[in-house]
């Protein structure tokens, strides 16, 4: 999926929650996406509702945490670490984890990071920097 829209994202986790909790077998990029699944249990009840959550908009600005984007989000990330790129993110998520002594809050600080990489990129309409990026992680390391 290079381009996937906004159904083909949400359908991909939906499929994924339906084949796991059924224990089914799943491709590697499932086996992904379940594992974070299963770390996000508050999301279980939209994901076990197709019908109700395909088209649904959630608005951050009612507080609102769009499931399928912050589960995309930990799925590009663990991707990320699994090739180390962009380069040194590796060892980046490595500090943050000793930093936070917890994977998942040290996840969610990098989601914060990449959240703030690709809202830049949307409003200067150019692409992603991956400087922004690293130099975020880095800023959450020198405040704690």
């Amino acid at each position: 999926m290079f381009n996937p829209s906004v159904s083909d994202v949400r359908n991909f986790f939906f499929n994924t929650y339906d084949k796991g909790i059924a224990h089914q077998e799943l491709t590697q990029l499932e086996k992904i996406a379940f594992s974070v699944i299963l770390e996000h249990p508050e999301y279980h009840p939209v994901l076990a509702n197709r019908e109700k959550n395909l088209q649904r908009e959630w608005y951050p600005e009612d507080g609102e945490t769009n499931p399928f984007l912050h589960l995309s989000m930990h799925v590009s990330i663990l991707e990320q670490l699994s090739i180390d790129q962009p380069s040194g993110v590796k060892g980046l998520f490595e500090e943050l984890l000793l930093e936070f002594g917890d994977e998942h809050e040290a996840l969610h600080q990098m989601i914060d990071c990449l959240a703030e990489m690709i809202w830049q990129s949307q409003h200067s309409n150019m692409q992603p920097n991956p400087e922004i990026y690293l130099s975020c992680l880095r800023g959450k390391l020198a405040k704690e």
